[in-house]
């Protein structure tokens, strides 16, 4: 129990500073009245009955037996207060008619009830005076005594921390069946609930395990969210618990904040590293990926419109600060807490380690999972090593983008074989491997091969395909694009630049450079300026803002395949050249979320869009299928049905014997779609009419039709470029 005044008291010397005091009335009740002047402590017993407004400034008036001063009205009112906020048992030789005076206990006594001899670990589970904001329970004396309330510091609920300091401590406020003193204020709620306030405190402590618990334990990929994983003895706590043991008060809350700050940025990470995880295919990368969230905010405003967007980032903004914060505060509690219960904190951390021990050196495991976790330093370590490889691949990758199989070769001798071909290189949108073999979207798909594949047989086109594993996954197409074409391993955003930024040959490159084509870009998911046009050799682009399209959006997609094709007709392809194209376009129409999904028109009726207004009104929402792992699957096979639909009857409507299609996804679908560990590879096909063009690849192994089989052979799509070149009659020159 806190016992306060306005001032120090005086050391107890035999010198007291003498005041003049008028003497109180007599009180009605006939107690006998302490005489003018203070007994010496060498002349005997201290008189117990003198007025407590006679006492030497500084002093405390001691009490024994009933005998009482009389309270001033003001005192009478505050102990009438008191006594009814906390209903104390009255002490021995208290009458029903007498209020209870206020008695201040002499240095170095504490009076009875006050909870003394019991330590500050006698406090509720978790309930840290000074960290939480408690208001502790405090006892003052009467104004008539002269003194006044003190606040309290907090740092008495450390039951001697720091440095061996004691003093009276403040009792819980949450302790059960603890009793609150006879008299004086009661300040906060936990004193007038003290069984609510220990219900509370345990379940914040309670709520504050779990989540450092869970922050410990926390995988970095969805499909290992399971209960054992979560059943484990994280060293990380047994070694925290040991340090916080051994520290003293104000170092400990300082480390403790720093621990829990660190392990709340890890949580944040690690939660960055599922989003990553689930639709990229791999984790967060700290130094490069920062980038992609201007391309993420763009998603979501195409898709839930800019009031949805504004909101997610706003939501996503309120959940880093609350993690941050709650598991940093988690740390700080559980610190205290067991500083607070050092003995039995000892037995258990001795307890948890040996555990830990014998669980590593047995490896102990529960369905697979050891339950000897270092799941934090290991994740550390795994973001440290990442950090430094990047760095690393910057400089190394730098060597590798200036080697160049074909920079030297002369215009005569590339694509030899290719020349007076039409060509175009046409990318589908997240057109994999799952698109043809996953049970829920292959049986719409391979019909709709099979179906194009006659098609063109019919026309007079045959084709032949394989597979190629992209660079990326689930997204950043433009690492697939710039792989293709570039003959380069571009799987993250510095690669890009860097390859951009310089000369190194690309396919449309290559047909540039001999100067017998042109070279044009037809890509309507570009909307802004793109400077990487330069790079890729392309002399004229056409982005969404030049295709004349004045329909609605389709999500995130700009336009429907059919159109930005049926654009290409009427602005390019069908108009007269002297030379022939090297067109490169991508389509977008299976783009996610895949809802609204267009429907092909009739290409009379196609005009400048507006036609596919009721299509898209008629379609599915984002939200309708975006939280569905089978509806997206679904309606992604829709997309891919649509999207090779669209391509393959521009080619029989628009094409001739000296056209030559290359078409291929830039990479497979999100997790939640192609499926948990599904590999990178997307079908790569070639479609002439002219046999010639097709058996020059004869060689390659790969299946006719459009179709790929199961078996067909598998190249790293950064091989393709060089394979093409050489096979149409292209000259290595280094």
């Amino acid at each position: 129990m806190s016992f306060t005044s306005s001032s120090r008291q005086l050391p107890n010397t035999d010198e007291t500073p003498e005041r003049e005091t008028p003497e109180p009335d007599a009180p009605s009740s006939g107690i006998e009245q302490p005489g003018p002047a203070r007994q010496d402590a060498s002349e005997g017993a201290p008189d117990h009955t003198r007025d407590a407004t006679d006492a030497e400034p500084g002093q405390d008036a001691p009490s024994s037996g009933p005998e009482q001063p009389t309270p001033t009205a003001e005192g009478q009112r505050a102990v009438g207060t008191a006594q009814g906020a906390t209903d104390p048992e009255p002490e021995r030789g208290a009458t029903d008619a007498e209020p209870e005076p206020v008695v201040r206990a002499p240095e170095g006594e504490v009076p009875a009830g006050s909870g003394a001899g019991s330590s500050s670990d006698e406090d509720d589970g978790g309930d840290d005076g000074g960290d939480d904001g408690e208001e502790p329970v405090s006892v003052s004396s009467p104004p008539s005594a002269g003194h006044a309330d003190e606040g309290t510091d907090g740092s008495t609920d450390e039951g001697g921390d720091e440095g061996g300091e004691t003093g009276p401590a403040a009792p819980s406020a949450g302790g059960v069946g603890e009793a609150a003193p006879p008299s004086g204020r009661v300040r906060g709620w936990r004193g007038r609930y003290p069984v609510a306030a220990t219900v509370l405190a345990w379940t914040v402590t309670g709520l504050a395990a779990v989540l450092v618990l869970f922050a410990l334990l926390m995988p970095g990929k969805a499909d290992q969210f399971h209960p054992a994983q979560f059943l484990r003895v994280p060293v990380e706590a047994v070694f925290g618990a040991a340090l916080v043991l051994v520290l003293p008060r104000r170092p400990r809350i300082a480390v403790s904040a720093a621990a829990g700050l660190a392990l709340g940025v890890l949580t944040v990470l690690n939660l960055l590293d599922v989003g990553f995880n689930e639709y990229l295919g791999r984790g967060f990368n700290v130094v490069l990926d920062w980038a992609l969230f201007s391309d993420a905010q763009a998603y979501l405003q195409d898709t839930f419109g800019g009031g949805g967007a504004l909101g997610i980032a706003i939501l996503a903004v309120v959940l880093v600060i609350a993690v941050l914060a709650l598991v940093t505060l988690s740390v700080v509690r559980l610190g205290s807490l067991v500083a607070r219960n050092s003995e039995a904190a000892t037995r258990a951390t001795l307890v948890a380690a040996i555990v830990w021990v014998t669980c590593a050196a047995l490896g102990v495991q529960v369905t697979g999972v050891p339950i000897a976790s270092e799941h934090v330093a290991l994740a550390v370590q795994d973001r440290a090593h990442r950090v430094r490889d990047t760095i690393r691949d910057e400089a190394e990758f730098q060597k590798i983008a200036k080697k160049d199989t074909f920079a030297n070769t002369p215009p005569d001798q590339l694509l030899t074989d290719l020349r007076g071909k039409d060509m175009m290189i046409t990318f589908i949108e997240s057109y994999g491997r799952s698109a043809i073999e996953d049970p829920v979207m292959a049986p719409g798909v391979d019909a709709t091969l099979t179906a194009e594949n006659k098609k063109l047989t019919g026309a007079g086109f045959a084709a032949k395909s394989g597979w190629l594993t992209s660079a990326t996954y689930g997204g950043s197409s433009w690492l697939g694009h710039s792989t293709f074409l570039s003959g380069l391993w571009i799987n993250n955003q510095q690669r890009y630049r860097t390859v951009t930024a310089g000369d190194h040959l690309t396919l449309p490159g290559a047909f540039k450079k001999t100067g017998d084509w042109d070279t044009v870009g037809v890509m309507p998911g570009v909307q802004k300026a793109w400077p990487e046009q330069k790079f890729y050799g392309i002399d004229k682009l056409y982005d969404s803002r030049d295709l004349g399209y004045r329909g609605p959006k389709f999500s995130w997609s700009t336009m429907p395949d059919q159109y930005a094709l049926t654009a290409f007709e009427r602005l390019v392809h069908g108009k007269k050249h002297d030379k022939p194209l090297m067109s490169t376009i991508i389509l977008t129409s299976s783009h996610q979320p895949w809802a609204p999904i267009p429907r092909t028109v009739p290409q009379d009726q196609v005009g400048d869009g507006s036609v596919y207004d009721a299509i898209e009104k008629a379609g599915k929402r984002p939200g309708d299928i975006i939280t569905d792992a089978r509806k997206s699957k679904e309606e992604y096979g829709k997309s891919i049905q649509y999207s090779v639909t669209s391509l393959i009857d521009y080619l029989v409507k628009y094409g001739d014997k000296n056209t030559v299609l290359i078409f291929l996804g830039d990479h497979q679908p999100i997790a939640r779609v192609s499926g948990d560990h599904a590999s990178r590879d997307v079908p790569v096909s070639i479609v002439a009419k002219d046999p010639k063009v097709l058996d020059r690849i004869a060689d390659w192994g790969w299946t006719d039709g459009l179709r790929p089989e199961h078996n067909a052979p598998v190249w790293k799509m950064s091989a393709f470029r060089d394979r093409f070149l050489t096979a149409y009659g292209s000259t290595p020159h280094s």
